[in-house]
């Protein structure tokens, strides 16, 4: 049977023997740090199912540690200790987000009954992980996926809007998943059984794209052979998708803002007005704001396709989501590559997963899955087929909970080191991965005598 892993912190000897004492079986594996900063240390190589920490502390305290754990390590559950169990410190835990919370001086049968509480829960937890009917019903929206409480609320906004026929302005970063929720408000609607057709509109020339959105009459410019319906009116009944909105021209814009307004439209070459019924959702990476005070977006399209926003969180501010993301994506890569051995992400491959900033956000995340199972010859993907990026800037993270334990010209060089190794010695990436020009790199090489072996 696995033991679970307790990092009990406290920066009171006694209180850390005394617990080793109590809790040391054949049941837990039990390590102990002596204040926040040593406790985040100690995380690195000791993946701790629950930690249980003392809340007054000097250098960190409990509650500057729950935080560090709830966005480096979401999975870990997190128990309070405090001597004033009615007090405000813990109403105060509870709602920064700790799991549980004990009262000094320990009950042991109390400790153990929390933590037999924090297992059931994370053996609940994995469960779902794996009952694909299950996880749908509980975290999926469509093919959304999330837990975390911002996606939550983009789940219930999609059920609101979806009953509506409002158009629809979603934001956010490359990646995040906006034509997925575009897809999910449509199927969510009434006009789910009409199209939903969608449109990349920066794919598309200023000469195009009128032609794409409105149609063509036969004649209407050199190769229009034949009459095109465009995609509004395909759409009719229907939605249409308008991805990345912000890079359409002002002329388009404005005979955008004509459909938005009337609800009608002539096409390219054409004098006949055609009306449509199609529920327009638009999307877009860049900052419309600034673009309609640059005079590059009109206001007055702004305002008409703003009517609902939606803006959907990065991944790095929904790091909980993560695990249930990789599985996922892991489960459908299995699927689809039948000769793969690969059943599994190994525990500290996932860390590094939860610990990555995911700039590409959850795109990134998939790409990186599907390169790591094409090449892992294990039965669960480990560190060495994550992409080199992850484990450097994960070390750069930790440089500075080293500063403290050790001297800043000996971390520095310890730093440099690792990352050239990480690198295979590439200075041009090492220095760019380091955030120094190349030349300092090999300063800073020469001063700690660092050599390639």
């Amino acid at each position: 049977m696995q033991k679970t892993k307790i990092l009990f912190v406290d920066d009171e000897q006694s209180y850390r023997n005394s617990f080793v004492r109590s809790f040391v079986d054949d049941e837990y594996l039990i390590e102990t740090a002596s204040d926040g900063e040593n406790a985040m240390q100690k995380l690195m190589h000791f993946h701790a199912d629950t930690v249980i920490t003392d809340i007054k502390m000097p250098r960190m305290d409990g509650f500057a540690l729950l935080q560090k754990i709830k966005n480096k390590y979401p999975d870990i559950f997190v128990v309070m200790a405090t001597a004033y169990g009615g007090s405000d410190e813990a109403i105060r835990a509870m709602k920064a987000g700790a799991n549980d919370y004990v009262i000094k001086p320990f009950d042991s049968d109390i400790i153990r009954m929390i933590l037999s509480r924090m297992a059931e829960k994370k053996r609940n937890f994995q469960a779902l992980l794996f009952k694909g009917e299950d996880r749908r019903k509980k975290f999926r929206f469509q093919n959304i996926i999330g837990q975390d409480i911002k996606m939550l609320k983009v789940f219930q906004m999609i059920k609101d809007v979806a009953a509506t026929n409002s158009t629809v302005l979603l934001t956010g970063e490359s990646g995040t998943g906006k034509e997925l929720v575009a897809e999910a408000i449509h199927f969510e609607s009434k006009r789910k059984d009409k199209p939903f057709i969608k449109v990349n509109c920066s794919a598309l020339t200023d000469t195009l794209i009128n032609s794409e959105l409105f149609g063509h009459e036969k004649g209407a410019f050199t190769g229009a052979v034949i009459q095109k319906k465009g995609h509004f009116e395909l759409a009719h009944g229907g939605t249409i998708f308008l991805d990345e909105i912000g890079d359409i021209s002002v002329h388009t814009q404005l005979s955008l803002l004509r459909v938005l307004e009337l609800g009608t439209f002539h096409r390219v070459g054409g004098t006949k007005t055609i009306k449509v019924d199609t529920r327009v959702i638009c999307a877009t990476n860049k900052n419309l704001e600034q673009a309609v005070q640059e005079k590059l977006f009109r206001e007055d399209l702004f305002y008409r396709i703003n009517v609902v926003a939606l803006q959907l969180p990065p991944l790095r501010e929904r790091k909980s989501d993560i695990p249930l993301l990789a599985f996922h994506f892991l489960n459908k890569l299995i699927k689809s590559h039948d000769s793969t051995k690969t059943t599994g992400i190994a525990k500290d491959a996932l860390d590094m997963l939860i610990a990555h900033d995911w700039p590409g956000n959850v795109r990134e995340l998939a790409n990186i899955l599907e390169n790591a199972i094409i090449f892992c010859k294990k039965n669960k993907i480990t560190p060495e087929y994550l992409p080199p990026q992850l484990t450097t800037r994960n070390k750069i993270k930790e440089f500075s909970l080293t500063l403290n334990s050790k001297s800043l010209p000996h971390a520095e060089s310890q730093l440099i080191r690792s990352v050239l190794e990480t690198s295979n010695w590439n200075l041009k990436r090492a220095a760019e991965d380091l955030d120094i020009a190349r030349g300092t790199l090999y300063s800073k090489m020469k001063k700690y005598k660092i050599i390639r072996p």
